[in-house]
């Protein structure tokens, strides 16, 4: 089941998309998709829809995220062993972790605007790990059953602020419009192995990511386990995995940032795609 909202900011409605792909309309059923439609047995229920019964929505406009109340945004870094090697960072022993505020999401296709003095905005595909079921200390062995699904998240990121002005990451990670999200949440029964799914991103239509959850460090379940050693995960927490290559802080001998004006394309294997302008600083594209 895929699960989705459209609609302007603040007015977001609740929609499935069908097997056909077209866009049902959920606002009969529920007012809106939120972290507590996460839990299994709210997802049962409107499993066990008929899609055929819900209205048709022939343009869906603005594909907002996912689901609204999202409580933690929780990052893996370096979390692929051929990113790693671009970067020539050592392969961690255990994984990297850093947060984004959820002030950072925004839709699947919403624009991106680059922080006011940004020299180094940078693209990262990424699959995206929803959280169903409250876990604390889970064992690995068990992690799968705590997660409702799994989405397509590009984790934007201002590389000067990040690693080069001191402290932790979280400075270059969670700026307004940097949690693109979606388009859409696809429950787990529909991913067979969250280790086996293709990714790739562009940028003005070149390819510069092309890669597979398979090469990841620290897997899924593995991931959600450890995570929860040191947080309680609640549903609707978002955990994103990491990147592959091809980012353009691992640019040999110059890297190319983004700048006003780029287009950024990216999906993953069954979650869907995105595709995102990026604008110079102009907060009335944030807040409208």
């Amino acid at each position: 089941m895929k699960l989705m909202r459209y609609g302007a900011k603040g007015a977001e409605k609740p929609a499935l998309v069908d097997a056909s792909g077209t866009v049902r309309d959920l606002s009969g059923v529920i007012p809106d998709i939120t972290a507590e439609t996460m839990k299994p047995e709210n997802l049962r229920r409107l499993a066990e829809l008929d899609p055929k019964k819900l209205p048709a929505v022939a343009n869906p406009g603005r594909i907002a995220p996912p689901w609204s109340g999202m409580g933690k945004f929780i990052c893996i870094g370096l979390n692929y062993s051929d990113h790693a090697a671009e970067t020539g960072s050592p392969i961690p022993k255990e994984p990297i972790i850093f947060s984004k505020p959820t002030s950072a999401v925004v839709g699947c296709n919403d624009p991106v605007v680059l922080p006011r003095d940004s020299v180094k905005t940078d693209w990262e595909v990424e699959l995206g790990v929803v959280i169903g079921t409250k876990a604390r200390y889970v064992e690995k062995a068990d992690a799968l059953k705590y997660v409702a699904g799994y989405c397509v998240v590009n984790d934007v990121s201002e590389r000067e602020y990040q690693l080069e002005r001191g402290g932790t990451w979280d400075k270059g990670k969670g700026c307004d419009t940097f949690g693109p999200v979606g388009p859409w949440m696809v429950t787990g029964d529909e991913i067979a192995d969250p280790q086996a799914l293709a990714m790739w991103l562009e940028v003005n239509g070149k390819r510069m990511q092309n890669g597979s959850t398979a090469t990841m460090i620290f897997g899924v379940a593995e991931l959600v386990a450890y995570c929860s050693r040191f947080t309680t995960l609640w549903p609707g927490d978002l955990i994103t995995t990491g990147t592959p290559p091809g980012v353009a802080l691992g640019m040999k001998p110059t890297p190319i940032y983004l700048k006003a004006g780029d287009e950024m394309k990216l999906g993953i294997a069954g979650l869907g795609e995105q595709k995102q302008k990026v604008y110079a600083w102009d907060p009335k594209l944030i807040d409208e």
